[in-house]
């Protein structure tokens, strides 16, 4: 998601974080969203179809669906109906409990149909563009869409999505999956019905209305690309989304087949750098700048469309395996396309952002007392997880590493994982027990901060390396060593608080930790 910390972060809003209500016994297969929107108010009138699995026997249903706020924003609900019938429900502290009147048998299939209308008080985006033109965009993650929506708002439950946008005619409408109807209505009107066939978590899902040019920027193997932007910079959108054809193809070869129907990257009000919306990402309106410089946002979002989107972290503690996987990917797809030292400076970027991070907030990447998932939106998320997966590459071995990758795509795709799912498979194709690796650089706050000294004596030099923090890691650490024959690399492991090594050299001038970029440390004392 979102180019949260890599790139400029625009607007956060107040939000007021909910719990889910995943533990009601509800699995959503699929939604169907009715919204008709208008020109003369924000009023938007909706009505939500929903195919239910009850995962327990109960009698009833519930749904994340915020409350109306002192402002008079929000959504009032007009009517339920539970397999046809009009049933009785409560929408209180927001929440939209559905009753059936009668027990509803485990592994039953329900379909609850839910007619609203009000104005969005967030998650659903009704304002001007830079240019003054009206617009409407949804913003759904973390759990916003239950703003406007009722859903079940956690990315644990995953279901199939319709969009269906009735708008006054001048609105071109785009979503998630494949545009199955558009057609013109009376009232100067247009409906307006994408469909996604592969189970999403509601977070990614999304629909954009507004003045759109759009254009088939190419294919990447069999997969249609589109661009979105704006009428006022058609050219100018066209020429900075285009290079998401390259970046598509370079994944596709990575990873594994893209998941998705299309991928349409749009130009939008999003209140992130981008929003990942899963093939249907939305970047901000000032990402096109007819200048390229979005390549690195676009290979960010892009890249969460394998890890996000289509293999979603089942707890939000486990986001680094969305927000780490997306932003090492992108600092890979530089080393591929424009050389080792860009990547090194991406990566030593990176590290210092960890390094900054922690000072303030000594937490592990795996947060599980942070509640609201916005506060997971930081360094350890994004910049050391991506490190995570840094370190890993060199442990595993790079073939290792990119199989490993791979197969963890191909098992868990379109479905849910947690960080345990990822190390089992990268130990099964390492051969390598990788529980202390992943312990120590997930679960514990922190990282190696180190001291380096040596003493010359004849033919050699006693070289003492101290680790000073208060958790004692193991690692592999490179030394650049000088002496007066010139310089070379030795890689030494570090298991221990104090470690004594004799490096043979006359005369030995320097020695350097970490030359290649390897490492996620600090020398103590800076």
């Amino acid at each position: 998601m979102k180019k949260f910390l890599l790139f400029i972060f625009l607007y956060v809003p107040v939000l007021t974080f909910i719990a889910s209500s995943q533990g009601t016994r509800v699995d959503v297969l699929k939604y169907e969203f009715l919204l008709r929107l208008n020109d003369s108010t924000d009023v938007i009138y909706g009505e939500t179809t929903a195919e239910v699995r009850l995962t327990g026997t109960t009698d009833h249903i519930e749904f994340d669906f915020r409350n109306m706020n002192s402002e008079g924003k929000g959504m009032k609900v007009l009517a339920v109906m539970l397999d046809g019938n009009n049933v009785k429900w409560d929408h209180t502290g927001n929440r939209l409990r559905i009753f059936s009147g009668s027990a509803l048998a485990a592994n039953s299939v329900s379909t609850v149909k839910i007619i609203y209308s009000g104005i969005p008080a967030d998650g659903l985006g009704i304002s001007n563009n830079k240019y003054g033109s009206r617009i409407f965009f949804s913003d759904h993650w973390p759990d916003r869409a239950s703003y406007y929506l009722p859903v079940v708002d956690h990315p644990s439950d995953k279901a199939k999505v319709d969009f269906i946008i009735i708008a006054p005619v001048h609105y071109k409408v785009v979503a998630n999956g494949y545009l199955i109807e558009e057609s013109n209505l009376s009232g100067n009107l247009r409906l307006t019905h994408w469909h996604e066939e592969v189970p999403l978590p509601v977070k990614v899902m999304g629909f954009g209305a507004a003045c759109f040019a759009t254009q088939l920027a190419g294919f990447a193997e069999n997969v249609p690309v589109w661009s979105w932007v704006y009428c006022e910079n058609r050219e100018e959108g066209f020429s900075d989304y285009s290079v998401a054809v390259k970046i598509l193809s370079f994944y596709n070869r990575l990873i594994g087949p893209y998941p998705f129907e299309k991928l349409a990257n749009v130009q939008s009000k999003t209140i992130y750098g981008g929003l990942e919306n899963a093939s249907c990402i939305f970047y901000n309106e000032n990402s096109v700048t007819g200048k390229g410089r979005a390549e690195s946002l676009i290979a960010h979002e892009e890249a969460h469309q394998w890890f996000g989107n289509s293999v979603t972290e089942k707890e939000w503690c486990h986001i680094w395996l969305s927000e780490g996987f997306a932003t090492y990917l992108t600092a890979v797809y530089i080393e591929m396309n424009y050389g080792r030292e860009r990547f090194e400076a991406e990566m030593k970027q990176a590290r210092e952002r960890v390094l900054s991070y922690y000072d303030k907030n000594p937490s592990p990447v795996i947060d599980t007392v942070t509640k609201n998932p916005m506060g997971l939106l930081n360094a350890n998320s994004y910049q050391k997880g991506s490190w995570v997966l840094h370190m890993l590459r060199q442990e595993t071995g790079e073939d290792n590493f990119w199989k490993g990758l791979s197969l963890f795509y191909q098992k868990y795709r379109n479905s849910n994982a947690e960080t345990s799912d990822f190390r089992k498979i990268m130990e099964e194709v390492s051969g390598k027990e990788l529980r202390q690796f992943f312990h120590q650089w997930l679960e514990v706050p922190g990282q190696p901060e180190i001291t380096i000294s040596w003493n010359n004596k004849k033919g050699y030099a006693e070289a003492v390396i101290e680790q000073k923090q208060d958790y004692l890691f193991i690692f592999p650490l490179d030394l650049l060593i000088r002496d007066s024959k010139g310089e070379r690399t030795e890689t030494v492991r570090i298991s221990e608080r104090r470690t004594v090594v004799n490096i043979k050299g006359d005369n030995i001038k320097q020695i350097l930790p970490d030359p290649h970029t390897r490492l996620l440390f600090r020398v103590a004392g800076k």
